[in-house]
């Protein structure tokens, strides 16, 4: 037995067994190890302690280290590691986690001391967000798409030196998924890319199994298992309404929605649809579904963050697949347990444009909106103030691969317009959106004259953007123009990773 050499390096004491000599070094370093698993025969390495693995893979300054977010504002390996980075007082850390949440504010004091000096991400909000957008990071914000983040990653253009996986259930060859243990996520396909290409990866897990039912993270990949108490609160998965909406405002929007969508001729046999978890956009889908019921309509496939309301359709027998990157709550994550049709499907399967992306198979997508300007430029990554309050994620992926996509807000909200002549920040590019649906009207993209033709003589409330902007200004009044401040603190990339917009430090900070 050579394991004691083969992970620390090191002879064992004369008379010592291989376990004894394992106690004697770790609690010479004071550090435990959980298990000590004999490398070989496909098991991996088992720890308990973050610090141990810290030391095992050499993270130091400046090293690029990557995360999911599955658990979403319950996650708490990247908190764990962040831990860690202030602990040992490493700087110019460059982070690349899929999303970014409330939950992970502990990350704000390392910013601003120069232990975290760059991140790449989807997706951002909170108290980290604030910090970023006020200039405190040294380095750039990078916004990338679902898509665009495979793309960089596959790429070499993102290289990770360690990503820390957190998976719900290990077993102990490294293989692990989603769907068992007490902090169950449902599907891991933000994670894979990280898995394929990181320098090292380490699944970090509360739920270590002799054998996993299901396995959607392969354990060949694997380098080290660190088993913890906790990886997080999995009632974090879920935020914001799963539900459709009641607002009789919004609840209009739906309704005219749903009816240009059937006007276009798309809702057919093999229909696949896409929209998102806020409450208009699964009125839409609750509309869809009594359409496709009263005319016995079975579509191909639902596809994206899948929520309760696409699974209870699947299960009616809507749409014969589901395809899923992310569950977006605790109904989905059931299901992707129990339905040998729910699918998972990676980020890059889910949108990299390199690859064959299933959003390049979407009839129609709905999607939502911060703001939008007359050339349906949509903005979803700030406020019309310049605050960062959330990110692309598969916006832009979306709107580039269906046949349809429609933006859906209101037009008015807290007496300010949502239609602009200029968006603060392009998230995703007009050219790839076709109509805006809101509840004083529905604007259809110059270029696409193919639906303006289709949809004369129908009901539909339809103008042009220029007029709901007019609408809007004789109601709220011109807003004055919002000048930012000259220093950049981030980019949005685009999906294939040209850079089409800027991110300003907020003005006055």
């Amino acid at each position: 037995m050579n394991t004691i050499k083969n992970i620390l390096g090191r002879s064992i004491p004369e008379g010592m067994t291989p376990y004894q000599g394992a106690d004697y070094y770790l609690k010479k370093q004071k550090r435990v190890l959980i298990d000590e698993v004999i490398v070989g025969g496909g098991h991996k390495t088992v720890y308990s302690d973050i610090a141990l693995i810290f030391d095992t893979f050499g993270i130091k300054d400046g090293m690029t280290l990557s995360f999911h977010h599955h658990l979403r504002n319950g996650d708490g390996v990247l908190n764990l590691v962040l831990a860690e980075i202030k602990k040992r007082k490493l700087k110019n850390m460059v982070l690349a986690p899929s999303a970014i949440f409330p939950v992970h504010e502990t990350m704000v004091p390392l910013i601003k001391n120069g232990s975290i000096v760059k991140i790449y991400t989807n997706y951002i909000n909170g108290p980290v967000a604030k910090a970023v957008e006020e200039g405190y990071l040294k380095e750039l914000l990078v916004m990338d798409t679902h898509g665009g983040r495979p793309r960089a990653i596959e790429s070499g253009e993102l290289k990770i030196d360690v990503a820390f996986i957190a998976v719900p259930a290990v077993d102990r060859c490294g293989h692990g998924n989603g769907i068992e243990g007490p902090s169950a996520c449902g599907t891991l396909g933000y994670a894979i890319p990280d898995l394929l290409y990181a320098k090292h990866k380490v699944v970090v897990t509360d739920h270590l199994t002799d054998r996993v039912k299901k396995i959607d993270i392969d354990g060949r990949y694997v380098d080290a298992i660190l088993h913890i108490p906790s990886i997080g609160d999995p009632s974090g998965i879920q935020s914001g309404t799963t539900k459709p909406t009641r607002d009789p405002i919004q609840l209009k929007i739906a309704k005219n929605t749903a009816m240009l969508i059937h006007a276009c001729g798309l809702i057919k046999k093999g229909f696949s649809f896409q929209t998102g978890a806020g409450g208009t956009s699964l009125a839409v889908a609750q509309d869809i579904a009594h359409y496709m019921k009263e005319h016995h309509i079975i579509g191909s496939f639902a596809s994206g963050g899948i929520t309760n309301f696409l699974v209870h359709m699947h299960e009616e027998g809507l749409f014969e697949k589901l395809y899923d990157v992310q569950c977006f709550d605790l109904e989905a994550i059931k299901s992707y347990a129990r339905n040998k049709n729910h699918l998972m499907m990676s980020a890059s399967q889910y949108g990299n444009p390199y690859d064959k992306p299933k959003v390049n198979e979407l009839d129609v997508v709905v999607l939502g909106a911060t703001e939008i300007d007359t050339a349906f430029n949509v903005n979803v990554t700030t406020d019309s103030f310049g605050h960062l309050m959330g990110g692309s994620g598969g916006h832009s992926d979306t709107a580039f691969g269906a046949k349809l996509t429609i933006i859906t807000t209101n037009l008015l909200k807290s007496r300010l317009s949502m239609v602009k002549k200029e968006v603060r920040t392009i998230t995703t590019p007009g050219e790839t959106v076709d109509v805006l649906v809101t509840e004083r009207g529905i604007a259809i993209h110059p270029r696409r004259q193919d639906l303006i033709k289709k949809l004369e003589g129908s009901n539909l409330p339809l103008m042009t953007i220029e007029a709901l902007l007019e609408k809007a200004e004789a109601i709220t009044g011109k807003p004055k123009d919002i000048h930012p401040e000259e220093k950049i603190v981030g980019v949005v990339r685009y999906r294939d990773g040209s850079i089409i917009d800027s991110i300003y430090q907020v003005k006055g900070v």
